[in-house]
């Protein structure tokens, strides 16, 4: 068996349980993994019904163009149905999201246009305003407008909703989905809801969104709006998707808490999910007291950790935003600068000149004295000047007549803490072996460096 074209591969994803991150939670926990779809998210699903039901009624033409306002994933199952259906496209987006995102929809053919972030969504260089602008100025052109566009949760009413009772057995008691354009949770939420009214739709919303508080209170609060760093849920207005009424709870979740919750995803569970499915989880969790044994909770892995590799799965990144704490660093992190290095030694039988000369040709002030493929002693440049100083001849003496107690191996693991008490008046350094069995050196050069 084959399939015609990569449309036909969509939907019918695996439903997996989680087991480490979840373990204090008593309710059987399932992940809806989305990211097989051919686009590595769930939002294929509503871009091929977009499409097809535009194209049931003229709205989209042979030869169109499709504009979209998107944050990558829309546009990414746009623009592989545009590939196989002849269509071109151009989308907009925000400068918060991740280069992968963009360069993605690029290797498909699809021209992007990024936008600022930080402004309102009538603002003419929001990514909204400017698809709208596109749209009226280039022929023949479409915009799905995935936000008001009923086709994308009635995608999740035929599809999404149907396999998770299926592949549940109708067991399903709490669905829990990341809320941006709400098409997912509303259509999925729907379906549910109708094969059963007691499952609890449960929506994660992120700080700087209006979700939860309208939900809550009926008000549009605007002051509840600022920027984040979370992708693909949230909003600062309400899209025709998001139907409050089956949605029977929100939780906001912090961009760090987030962040996190997507690194730990797939070290925990084996899954390289991306940063709304994180936002999910991280939800989940805060929520771990609605849940009872008995209780299956299903919660959607929305699309893959490859998107954001320069984001949340990027240490640097991720210090730069206050989302990692620094950690104490370790005697094998010491050692970086210089690791590909070989050790400098001498020889106890070598000369106190040819120590010397060691040292200036290296620029080093500290030597290990070896005998027999053994560290016997060490030399360090204070000792020596002060020897030869009070002693001219001892330049032609051998090494182990000058030489000091050896100095001491600490562990690849040792914190700086630790390491710092060893190099002390008497001592001078330390060493330290690597995975490989090689030898390195850390001094006082190395630690006032680690904490510069």
């Amino acid at each position: 068996m084959y399939y015609s074209n990569i449309l036909e591969t969509i939907g019918n994803t695996p439903l997996v349980k989680l087991n480490r991150i979840t373990k204090d939670i008593s309710a059987t926990v399932l992940a809806k993994i989305e990211t097989t779809n051919p686009g590595n998210s769930i939002k294929d699903r509503m871009a091929l019904k977009m499409i097809e039901d535009a194209e049931r009624d003229g709205r989209l033409q042979p030869g169109g163009t499709i504009i979209e306002g998107t944050s990558g994933n829309t546009g990414m199952g746009l623009a592989i149905a545009a590939v196989i259906k002849g269509y071109k496209c151009i989308f907009t987006t925000t400068d918060k999201q991740s280069k992968e995102k963009v360069d993605a929809l690029r290797a498909f053919g699809a021209e992007v246009i990024v936008c600022p972030t930080n402004v309102d969504p009538e603002d003419p260089s929001s990514y909204y305003s400017v698809s709208s602008r596109l749209v009226r100025e280039i022929p023949n052109a479409w915009k799905p407008n995935q936000y008001d566009n009923l086709s994308n949760s009635q995608a999740h009413y035929e599809q999404t909703g149907p396999e998770i009772w299926e592949q549940t057995g109708g067991k399903i008691t709490h669905l829990v989905v990341g809320v941006g354009t709400g098409g997912t949770i509303c259509g999925t939420g729907r379906f549910l809801k109708e094969k059963n009214p007691n499952i609890q739709i449960l929506g994660i919303d992120t700080y700087g969104s209006v979700f939860k508080k309208y939900k809550e209170t009926g008000i549009f609060d605007k002051n509840e709006i600022y920027p984040y760093i979370t992708e693909g849920i949230g909003e600062d207005f309400l899209p025709a998707n998001v139907d409050f009424n089956i949605i029977d709870h929100f939780e906001k979740v912090t961009d760090k808490d987030a962040a996190m919750m997507t690194r730990r995803i797939p070290r925990e569970e084996g899954i390289f999910a991306g940063n709304s499915a994180g936002s999910a989880l991280a939800g989940l969790l805060q929520m771990k007291n609605q849940f009872k044994e008995g209780d299956v909770v299903v919660v959607i892995f929305h699309d893959h950790g490859t998107r954001y590799l320069g984001k949340m799965f990027n240490d640097d990144w991720m210090r730069a935003r206050g989302f990692l704490e620094e950690k104490s660093p370790r005697a094998i992190d010491l050692i970086e600068r210089h690791k590909h290095l070989s050790l400098v030694m001498v020889d106890a039988t070598d000369s106190v000149q040819s120590a010397f000369e060691k040292m200036r040709k290296y620029d080093i002030s500290q030597l290990p004295v070896m005998r027999n493929n053994e560290i016997v002693g060490s030399l360090n440049d204070s000792h020596l000047y002060a020897s030869i100083c009070e002693n001219p001849a001892l330049r032609e003496a051998a090494v182990e007549t000058l030489m000091q107690k050896p100095y001491p191996f600490v562990a690849a693991s040792a914190r700086i803490e630790d390491i710092s008490k060893e190099i002390h008046r008497d001592n001078d350094a330390v060493l330290v072996r690597d995975m490989l069995g090689k030898v390195h050196i850390i001094t006082k050069y190395d630690i006032i460096e680690a904490l510069a």
